[in-house]
């Protein structure tokens, strides 16, 4: 991963700095020698705010997932193997703060206003929408952070309180949603289309209110520590009340998505085209940033607890389809080789499966795991270590992958010895350079709706939610798997390309999901887990229930007892919160400190009974953010 070279204040300050690209969809200036917020169209300002917004996004889905369990990086593998294992690093804060605040956010207000002065209410309303999004995301992951005065230019504003951050967002979604429901069709065709400028939804306003109340479903979800009660709004729109409001949620979600057709997705390109980002990295803005973060970059590998929810979800004995789509696969043309013949892989022809490294098992511990490297002269894949134990990391495969347009690879398959076709790997559906992103989708509306149905008792109609739940997210997988193995036929001959078969399908929705019998929020939980896979609301919904072992089926990784800092920094292995950045930290001391008599469980004295800064202790970690506390 390239590390930013641009290191900005946020504010409203930096949007003409932003705006330096010289073509194509960020070609947003007029005066490319002298760029400036007021000669910006805001029509243009649109798919540059998108292009941050998701990048943002989805580095902080990627790093929180690595949290979670489902994935873990080889032994010694840098920050994201010391966060599988529950060690919490300040290397994972800064990215997902900068790429909205610099790139995105300081765009939003000025396209929102230029947008309702020229009477346009889709762009004005897409603009409130996505400074939500971005909103709610900063209060998910950091807990507190300036927003009510950033208008003031201040170069150190103060701090929201979660709770305002979680309020100003519903508010902003709510104002977004009124002006792009009032005006739901096509405008005066002299104002400029929503079509120009969008690229997540193509200029569908009805996609975008259906985003819009998912998204609403989706936070108002978050506070069942709040307790049941009605949310309510004060004559300014704000929701001074917030409670658990179950028929809120259903009601947002009679208007968010009613099928596949209706949901938000971007579908990423392989291209390395002249318009690369802004702000440092020099990446393509069109392809997929978890390609970026994950599928250029060597070591990550799938969990046993991730492998064992695929392969035998429940117990049933059932494969998900999905398994061989996810799980990566290597090309082993000796199939004679030592792990040939362990009867826990998987093989198709000559690819060979992955399995599952397990995490609450001693390998790390041991030393592992250990990349596996190839060789035609020592026999194919083999480890290169002196330690007998570690000789069979052959087993897991990698999920780096390749692409045609950025890096000029022939497919979409790595090579781990470059240029020979007997070492390929076939990386995982959603780290490849053209995976789809599905920042809203109706498969998540439906396990809304079975968890809220479950927790009142109506199991029958939970059931029917949840394998509804299930069967979208297949179907939506299939559109990507379709269009990759039409795009380039030869990726048949690999299983983690091929479309997933109708029988198996029903095969698994009739026999491995079980029934509405035997139905549990774990179940629930578990497959929106599969079908979100990447996404931030992994790690919310475990904060909401409190990582219970019954639900999720984690527990803290073996290592964590073997690294004498993760002690220090979860010490009740209850990780709730990332640190601030370092920006904050150093140039917004004041602000971030004063915020803390308003967080609840702050350490505002230390052990010495003197005043500390309570953002660097070294279990903030484990300072509760405001949906997930008990605090009014």
């Amino acid at each position: 991963m390239k590390l930013l070279k641009s290191i900005i204040m946020c504010g409203l300050g930096v949007a003409a700095l932003t705006l330096t690209s010289c073509n194509d969809w960020l070609d947003v200036n007029q005066d490319p020698d002298a760029p400036s917020a007021e000669s910006t169209p805001y029509q243009l300002r649109l798919a540059h705010i998108q292009f941050y917004t998701n990048h943002g996004h989805q580095i902080g889905d990627w790093r929180t997932s690595m949290q979670c369990g489902d994935w873990t990086r080889n032994y010694n593998g840098g920050t994201y193997w010391y966060v599988s294992y529950g060690c919490p690093t300040t290397s994972v804060n800064t990215t997902c703060y900068q790429w909205w605040f610099v790139g995105a956010y300081c765009n939003v207000p000025d396209m929102y206003e230029k947008a309702m002065a020229d009477e346009n209410p889709h762009y004005a309303g897409v603009a409130k929408i996505i400074e939500a999004y971005g909103t709610m995301l900063m209060a998910d992951l950091y807990g507190e952070m300036p927003f009510s005065d950033i208008p003031t230019g201040s170069a150190t504003p103060t701090y929201d309180t979660g709770k305002e951050l979680f309020q100003a967002s519903l508010k902003s979604l709510d104002d977004g949603l009124a002006l792009l429901e009032s005006h739901p069709g096509a405008l005066d065709p002299a104002k400029p289309a929503l079509s120009v400028g969008d690229w997540w939804n193509n200029g569908d306003v009805s996609k975008w209110i259906k985003l819009g109340y998912m998204l609403k479903a989706r936070w108002l979800n978050h506070l069942i520590k709040k307790g049941n009660g009605k949310c309510v709004k004060d004559e300014n729109g704000v929701y001074t009340t917030l409670k658990y409001d179950p028929e809120l949620i259903l009601a947002c979600l009679d208007k968010a998505m009613q099928s596949n057709a209706d949901n938000t997705v971007i579908y990423h390109t392989d291209d390395n085209g002249a318009t690369h980002d802004d702000l440092g990295w020099d990446e393509p803005v069109d392809y997929s940033p978890l390609y970026s973060v994950c599928g250029m970059n060597s070591g990550y590998m799938v969990t046993k607890m991730l492998y064992n929810n695929l392969t035998n979800f429940g117990g049933y004995g059932v494969e998900d389809p999905r398994a061989d789509r996810i799980i990566p696969w290597a090309y082993s043309a000796n199939t004679t080789a030592a792990n040939a013949n362990n009867p826990a892989l998987k093989w198709n022809g000559h690819w060979r499966r992955s399995l599952g490294v397990d995490m609450n098992s001693g390998i790390n511990a041991a030393g592992g795991p250990i990349r596996a490297g190839y060789s035609d002269a020592k026999g194919g894949w083999w480890i290169d270590s002196s330690n007998p134990d570690r000789l069979g990391d052959t087993v897991y495969v990698e999920c780096t992958t390749e692409s045609k347009g950025y890096d000029g690879n022939i497919d979409l398959l790595y090579r781990r010895a470059a240029g020979n076709d007997n070492s390929k790997e076939s990386g995982s559906f959603y780290s490849r350079v053209s995976a789809p992103t599905y920042v809203g989708t109706y498969s998540e509306c439906c396990f809304i709706r079975a968890e809220i149905l479950f927790n009142q008792g109506n199991k029958a109609g939970a059931f029917d939610w949840y394998k509804k739940g299930i069967k979208a997210s297949m179907d939506q997988m299939n559109v990507k798997l379709n269009a990759w193995v039409s795009e380039d036929p030869g990726l048949k001959n690999c299983p983690s390309f091929v479309p997933m078969a109708d029988a198996d399908i029903q095969n698994f929705l009739n026999n491995g999901i079980g029934t509405a019998s035997d139905i549990t929020l774990g179940k629930i939980l578990l497959q929106k887990r599969i079908s979100l896979m990447y996404s931030v609301e992994i790690w919310n919904d475990m904060r909401r229930y409190d990582y219970k072992y019954d639900l999720f089926g984690w527990e803290m990784p073996d290592y964590y007892n073997h690294d004498s800092d993760c002690p220090k920094r979860l010490p009740n292995k209850d990780w709730r919160r990332w640190t601030q950045c370092s920006h904050e930290q150093n140039y917004n001391a004041k602000n971030l400190q004063a915020i803390g008599e308003k967080v609840p469980g702050a350490r505002l004295v230390g052990a010495d009974g003197k005043p500390c800064e309570w953002y660097k202790q070294d279990d903030v970690y484990e300072v509760p953010i405001w949906w997930d506390s008990d605090q009014e």
